[in-house]
């Protein structure tokens, strides 16, 4: 079970359980955990939705392994299933982060509501390096929290961030010592047992509203370029480096 979600105190937990990888996702997670918010919403004793990891490891980003035998086929992949679900959730999403979030373990926390992550937490989108490009709104929503030149840094090198740049650049709410991190999240979510849901549902909406629509053609026109990359011939030297496990070379492009 690489995915566990549990119903408690008006929270649906999902875990990313898959320490022996390091928590790489498989399409097969992903559809889980888009079922999994599904559910939730579908469930009118959760009034909000939890994701995390294990106490030293968020995500390590995309199965590369998987990745490449099921690459992402338009909108109605497993991947943007998920990715769509958490965005578009009327209830709140509260994201707990402990250790490393690579990859989309770190985009996805502009689409989260609230984000909270441990001192030892580092974050990183190393899309450029594999020759790809920014994924799910990132090149919007990363400049827009952080500003242009932050996330070149970020999104262009593909530098790694600290706990203390990722709030920083406030793509997450605050830091706490790793042991803490998820029951604070959890005592976070809780606390809107006590609040309307219809309140909490429609102020949400009215905050996201007015960059939802740009938002969303941003993700269309990632997809088709991260598609279009996929199959070139510098994405394929990067990921050969991978499994090869060297250093790739990119010096015979242009």
């Amino acid at each position: 079970m690489t995915i566990k979600t549990d119903n408690a105190e008006g929270v649906c937990r999902i875990e990313i359980a898959r320490p022996e990888k390091k928590n790489a996702l498989t399409v097969a997670m992903y559809q889980q955990m888009a079922e999994a918010i599904a559910a939730a919403h579908e469930d009118g004793s959760v009034r909000a939705i939890v994701l995390h990891g294990q106490p030293d490891i968020f995500t390590a980003g995309n199965d590369l392994e998987d990745f490449m035998k099921n690459p992402p086929a338009g909108m109605d992949a497993p991947v943007f299933q998920f990715m769509m679900a958490l965005g578009l959730a009327e209830k709140p999403v509260l994201v707990a982060v402990n250790g490393a979030a690579v990859g989309i373990g770190t985009t996805l926390l502009a689409h989260a509501d609230f984000a909270y992550c441990a001192d030892n937490a580092m974050f990183s989108m190393p899309f450029v390096s594999l020759g790809l490009c920014a994924e799910f709104g990132s090149s919007l929503l990363v400049p827009l929290a952080a500003g242009y030149h932050k996330a070149a840094e970020k999104l262009l090198l593909g530098e790694p961030m600290s706990a203390e740049e990722a709030l920083e650049m406030k793509l997450v709410n605050r830091i706490l010592p790793p042991g803490e991190v998820l029951e604070h999240t959890l005592r976070q979510a809780r606390r809107f047992n006590a609040l309307p849901p219809a309140s909490v549902r429609e102020t949400k909406r009215l905050m996201k509203a007015g960059w939802r629509s740009l938002t969303e053609k941003i993700i269309a026109d990632e997809a088709q370029t991260f598609a279009h990359l996929l199959k070139s011939a510098e994405a394929k030297e990067a990921f050969n480096a991978f499994f090869e496990r060297r250093k790739p070379d990119f010096s015979r492009f242009q």
